[in-house]
C-alpha cells in the first residue's frame, strides 16, 4: 500500500519539483496539492492523506497554524515540514504544533522520502542541521527541571507559611503573626499544597520535616 501524500507549498514550481521527486519512489503517491494554508486544511479534510508535506511561510494561514488545525481535525495525519528556513526557531514552532519531521528544502532531494516514511511510521525525523539544537533544547529543559525542585517553586512568603504550619501554628495564628487575613493564609496554604503535590496538613508537615524546615514533628494543630 502506498503512502498517500498531500503537498502544501505556495510556489507551483516547488510543488512540481517535489511531486517529480516523490514519483521516483514506488511506495509514495502524491494525491493532492495546496497553494496556501487554508487550502491545505481543506484538502487534508477532503483527501485524508497519510502525510502532509507542509511549507512554513504560506499566505492566508501559516504552515504552523495549518498543521495545528489539520491535526486537531485528524490526529492520524502525519506532517512533514519542508522549509527554506534552516532555523531552530521555525523547527520548534512546527514540532510544538505536532509535526513529526523537519527537512530543509536544500536537503529535499536526498531526505524527503525518508522523512515521509519515518513520519508515516509515527517516528520523528530531524535533519542534522536542526537536530542538535532540538536535542540541546531538551537537555536544557531536563537540567532545569532537575535543578528546580518543588521547594524552589515556593515564594518566600509561601516558605514562611509552610514553616509556621509545620511548627504547629493554626491559620488564625499565622494570620495574626504575619498581619494577613485568614482567607489569605488559607489561599497560601492551598497554593503550597498544589505546588508540592500534597493533599493535607499532615503531608505538609512531613514534607517540611523531610527538607529540614523543622526538626521535630509538632503536636496537634
Amino acid at each position: 500500500m502506498k503512502i498517500r501524500v498531500l503537498l502544501a507549498d505556495d510556489h507551483a514550481l516547488v510543488r512540481e519539483g517535489i511531486r517529480s521527486l516523490l514519483q521516483l519512489n514506488e511506495d509514495i503517491e502524491v494525491v493532492g496539492e495546496a497553494g496556501d494554508g487554508n487550502e491545505a486544511i481543506n484538502k487534508a479534510r477532503e483527501l485524508k492523506p497519510d502525510v502532509v508535506v507542509m511549507d512554513i511561510s504560506m499566505p492566508s494561514v501559516s504552515g504552523v497554524d495549518a498543521t495545528r488545525q489539520i491535526l486537531k481535525e485528524n490526529p492520524a495525519i502525519r506532517v512533514v515540514v519542508l522549509s527554506r528556513h534552516d532555523n531552530l526557531m521555525y523547527a520548534r514552532s512546527l514540532l510544538d504544533a505536532g509535526a513529526l519531521a523537519y527537512v530543509p528544502k536544500k536537503a529535499a532531494s536526498t531526505e524527503l522520502a525518508s522523512a515521509i516514511r519515518a513520519a508515516y511510521r509515527g517516528e520523528v525525523f530531524l535533519h542534522p542541521s536542526i537536530a542538535r539544537g532540538v536535542v540541546n533544547d531538551y537537555m536544557r529543559l531536563v537540567q532545569s527541571e532537575q535543578k528546580t525542585g518543588p521547594l524552589e517553586q515556593l515564594s518566600e512568603r509561601e516558605r514562611e507559611i509552610l514553616r509556621l504550619v509545620a511548627e504547629g501554628y493554626s491559620s488564625h495564628q499565622i494570620a495574626d503573626r504575619l498581619f494577613l487575613t485568614v482567607k489569605t493564609v488559607l489561599n497560601y496554604r492551598n497554593n503550597i499544597r498544589h505546588k508540592l503535590g500534597v493533599d493535607n496538613t499532615a503531608q505538609l508537615i512531613k514534607y517540611a520535616i523531610k527538607i529540614g524546615l523543622v526538626e521535630d514533628e509538632p503536636g496537634e494543630i
